[in-house]
């Protein structure tokens, strides 16, 4: 008896077989649409719609104030450095060497001494004569600048046909 048992165990074996589909098709055919889930798929949807726009309008509210925020930063820097340079004006040795680098003040009894580069082609290449003698010019720089002025104010002719004034006169 034992021996048949085993038998018909043997012989009772049924094939399982899966529905037909995947898995998602599966899920999705046991999907029961009521009433209720409808509406809530509707409010979602609604709810999505309304707050789109606002959702844009805070994300772009809220570039404009972290950029405005790195604004005022690079401004409070800029700030705290001038704040440093006044402070440095107040100090008399400050103002005493900027003095002395940029306009090239001394105090009285000192010897000032500028190196002056050597000089550029343009004027290693004239030959004028170097004279220790005060030279005159040979024009007469006030009728020319009055000249000038009043061709100027009273001419009607383009830019590019203005030129400039002839002398008459020579030195007086």
């Amino acid at each position: 008896m034992a021996r048949e048992g085993k038998q018909r165990a043997q012989k009772v074996r049924v094939p399982v077989t899966l529905p037909a589909g995947t898995a998602p098709e599966r899920w999705l055919a046991n999907i029961r649409m009521s009433s209720f889930t409808l509406m809530m798929l509707g409010l979602l949807v609604l709810a999505v719609v309304v707050l789109a726009p606002t959702l844009k309008l805070l994300i772009e509210q809220q570039n404009q104030i972290s950029s405005l925020e790195k604004s005022v930063e690079s401004q409070k820097n800029q700030v705290k450095s001038l704040k440093g340079q006044v402070a440095r004006w107040s100090d008399p040795a400050y103002i005493e060497a900027q003095a002395r680098n940029r306009l090239l003040f001394v105090f009285p009894g000192e010897f000032s001494y500028l190196v002056i580069p050597e000089a550029s082609d343009a004027s290693a290449q004239s030959n004028a004569p170097i004279s220790k003698q005060i030279q005159t010019t040979q024009t007469d720089w006030v009728s020319s600048l009055a000249s000038s002025i009043l061709t100027s104010g009273l001419t009607t002719a383009p830019k590019n046909q203005i030129t400039a004034p002839t002398q008459s006169g020579g030195t007086k």
